[in-house]
């Protein structure tokens, strides 16, 4: 059992938000989300998270964040919850949440 899973953040919290309907959102560039996805997630690049705050606030429904780093995850998901996104989850790398979907 990883420390995810003690702290109630590990695959069962992203799974079941998914099966609530969350939006995945691939913070990677174009380039990189062109070359492998998510089924269903959309992209918004890390620098284009900003002019977008207001269209991910009225999505109104939980958001899992993706890419390639840890880092530029959490960055983001701060600046979510500081723009009143109530639930937000990072997913990790894409690749691992690609997998996981598989599982559903």
């Amino acid at each position: 059992m990883s420390l995810f899973s003690i702290l109630g953040l590990g695959n069962g919290k992203l799974k079941e938000a998914l099966r609530r309907g969350a939006v995945i959102i691939d913070i990677r560039t174009a380039g990189e989300f062109d070359r492998g996805k998510v089924h269903d997630s959309i992209n918004i690049p890390v620098d284009r998270i900003n002019i977008n705050l207001k269209r991910i606030v009225q999505m109104n429904r939980a958001v899992i964040i993706c890419s390639n780093s840890d880092v530029e995850n959490e960055r983001v998901i701060e600046a979510l919850k500081a723009n009143g996104v109530k639930e937000i989850y990072n997913g990790g790398n894409w690749t691992k949440l690609w997998r996981m979907m598989r599982s559903l």
